[in-house]
């Protein structure tokens, strides 16, 4: 007699209906102390408002607040200032952040004038440190400026920033572009002497940045800026 063997049949497996597809909270969750900078789209710029823009070195490299490694940034600011429809205005330069007052045509304009200024800033200063690799922690943040009392706590906060941070300051600060800013509330030689193309920032163009922001009063050179918008 054959014996009759029974075929198995595989059952159907059953998965979860959310299986799959977007989910809320997916994703590499922020690392490090700060969270990373938002890669999701960026909205169109708004005609006639500049920026507060702020870049940050990754970690374990050297202080940005000396004078050789200065010099250097100087003139990178120099050659950087206006290309592209994109103009720097003012900016700070921190220990391991810069802060910088832009003003950009529009969108395009800001990516392609930010790239090209970070990648200058990073050929520099791996030459100068004498290595290889990654300069900045992620992309720049962005804050966009749309009054003039914005403008004027935005130029406050950039231009007093080492007050913020307790730097020693003598009345203006020498990693600051305060030397080529007239709006402050004592009078300052503002430099201009030599030629134009030595100068690291360039001249506003908005509304905002040149007549608005007056508004709200000029600031005054001993300031401590409070937390940034």
């Amino acid at each position: 007699m054959v014996k009759q063997v029974k075929k198995a049949r595989q059952g159907l497996l059953q998965f979860p209906l959310e299986w799959g597809g977007r989910r809320k909270r997916a994703g590499r969750k922020p690392t490090g102390d700060r969270s990373r900078v938002s890669h999701k789209k960026k909205p169109a710029l708004k005609m006639g408002c500049p920026l507060h823009i702020t870049i940050r070195l990754a970690p374990g490299l050297p202080s940005l607040r000396r004078k050789a490694t200065y010099k250097i940034l100087r003139e990178v600011f120099v050659a950087a200032k206006e290309r592209f429809g994109f103009r720097l205005v003012h900016y700070s330069v921190m220990g391991n952040h810069c802060h910088l007052i832009v003003e950009a045509n529009d969108r395009r304009a800001l990516t392609r004038g930010m790239s090209g200024l970070t990648i200058r800033m990073a050929r520099a200063l791996n030459k100068l440190w004498r290595r290889r690799g990654k300069i900045f922690a992620d992309s720049f943040h962005e804050h966009l400026l749309e009054t003039p009392r914005e403008v004027r706590n935005a130029l406050g906060y950039v231009l007093n920033n080492a007050r913020r941070h307790n730097y020693r300051v003598h009345v203006l600060d020498y990693y600051a572009s305060g030397p080529w800013f007239d709006g402050w509330s004592i009078d300052i030689e503002i430099i201009g002497s030599g030629a134009l193309w030595s100068i690291p920032v360039t001249a506003a163009r908005s509304w905002l940045l040149t007549t608005g922001w007056r508004r709200a009063g000029r600031l005054h050179t001993d300031e401590i800026p409070g937390r940034a918008a």
